[in-house]
């Protein structure tokens, strides 16, 4: 054991995610045995810490029981989360519905030291199998359209089964809710009033940071006060104005006016096995499903994680093989993000608004309960995802582990910024959000 991991230490999944940020791993691995002993009863003989890009905010790898027997472990911590008290990997909820769901070997639910143990798998992620698609190198020789196909599946299973567990919810339901951790509570800090912003908004863009652009430096209170013009399109708002519409539109209150699913919740695809022989997928990692899901909010991490985070920009930034350009003018940033969505995270899109959130919106029309800012709800669900989901702010002398590059969070912050705000002209999210609108006539999918 480390002499840093002091046998009177509370092990927690905090500590452990601490660790293996700071570049201690053995420190990790240590705390990550104790508490599987003290959770499970049985020793762990070996832990390889995950190496992937995905766990924005968690932690995986794989681990051998003194036994022999190996699995894949997957912990998710939010901070402030012993504040609220809520139970996180209620998979057998997803099971019971209908979903294709992976059920761990080990679960422990105690609030600070929840971790999953699966059997170990040799089927890929989805989100491995997408991004060897985007790049040219597939898996298994795929040639992306088994992916696309697995994926419309599951979207059209996941439209079923929402509007079959659809059902009023009261504000009290929603709240209690632990995929708020992932929207809510990420705006707002504990023992402060909820509609003020707060939380890792403020943190992640203090007044005081400074964002490190190509070619150009702003500050935090410089940058929330811009306005935008996007790819010659100009857009209605600031980002400091997406934040404080987020705040509303995401308050779990205002959410269940629109009644509650049977939802994982966090679908990205780091979340979900493709099995290459019956080209299916199946979900793993229900840190945040419940039964009262707001009906707006299910599938807004799967959307955007796994369509609009690509190509290459939020996960592996070092990567990312493009430039945007940015110049300040009278008050207004002036970007050209050469970006654009791959051929398969396109494809993604189409089917994402043509099998699940049509059918959603028209059931939820049908029973009466689709607001009239359902439009705002969704950009503010966006545009919430890559602002708090990781530090935005690139790498620099005063913050040494961004994940971010100056075009990777120059981009970020575009997208960001295209999903939170109407643009004068359409762009890639508007057309999106015209093509699932139930009152508008069934569009052609591919000009999405």
């Amino acid at each position: 054991m480390s002499p840093e991991a002091s046998s009177e230490e509370t092990v927690s999944a905090a500590g452990i995610l601490a660790a293996a940020r700071s570049g201690n791993p053995a420190l990790a691995r240590d705390l990550l045995s104790r508490m599987i002993e003290e959770e499970f009863g049985f020793r762990i003989t070996e832990v390889v810490l995950g190496a992937d890009d995905y766990s924005l905010n968690s932690v995986n790898g794989f681990m051998t029981r003194d036994d022999g027997e190996q699995f894949f472990f997957k912990f998710h911590h939010e901070e402030n989360e012993d504040s609220v008290l809520q139970e996180f990997y209620r998979g057998e909820i997803l099971l019971d519905a209908g979903f294709p769901v992976d059920m761990p070997a080990h679960v422990c639910r105690r609030v600070g030291r929840q971790i999953l143990l699966y059997p170990l798998k040799t089927i890929p992620k989805l989100a491995d199998a997408a991004r060897a698609v985007d790049h040219g190198t597939p898996l298994h020789g795929s040639d992306g359209l088994d992916l696309i196909q697995a994926q419309q599946a599951l979207d059209q299973l996941s439209a079923t089964l929402y509007l079959r567990s659809w059902h009023p919810i009261t504000a009290k339901q929603s709240a209690d809710e632990p995929i708020h951790q992932l929207f809510h509570h990420r705006l707002t800090t504990p023992d402060q009033p909820s509609d003020t912003l707060g939380g890792r908004a403020t943190k992640f863009f203090a007044p005081e940071r400074e964002f490190t652009f190509p070619g150009i430096v702003l500050t935090g209170s410089e940058l929330l006060e811009l306005n935008w013009v996007i790819d010659d399109i100009r857009y209605d708002r600031t980002l400091k104005d997406c934040f404080q519409n987020s705040l509303k539109n995401l308050a779990p209150e205002t959410l269940a006016q629109s009644g509650g699913v049977v939802a994982h919740g966090d679908a990205h695809n780091a979340n979900v096995w493709f099995n290459p022989d019956s080209a299916s997928l199946t979900l793993f990692d229900p840190a945040f499903a419940g039964r009262n899901i707001p009906a707006l909010l299910a599938e807004i991490k799967a959307t955007f994680h796994n369509i609009f985070a690509h190509a290459d920009w939020l996960y592996h930034s070092a990567e990312l093989d493009t430039c945007p350009e940015i110049r300040i003018s009278n008050g207004t940033a002036f970007v050209t993000t050469h970006w654009s969505l791959p051929s398969l995270r396109r494809a993604f899109l189409r089917d994402k608004a043509r099998f699940l959130w049509r059918p959603l919106l028209e059931g939820l029309a049908q029973r009466n309960v689709l607001p009239a800012n359902w439009r705002e709800t969704i950009r503010s669900g966006l545009f919430c995802c890559p602002t708090l989901v990781m530090d935005l702010c690139a790498r620099a002398d005063s913050n040494p582990k961004s994940r971010h590059t100056p075009a990777s969070s120059l981009t970020g912050l575009a997208i960001a910024l295209m999903c939170g705000a109407e643009p004068e002209k359409e762009d890639v999210i508007s057309r999106f959000l015209r093509a699932i609108d139930p009152a508008h006539t069934v569009p052609e999918w591919n000009d999405i």
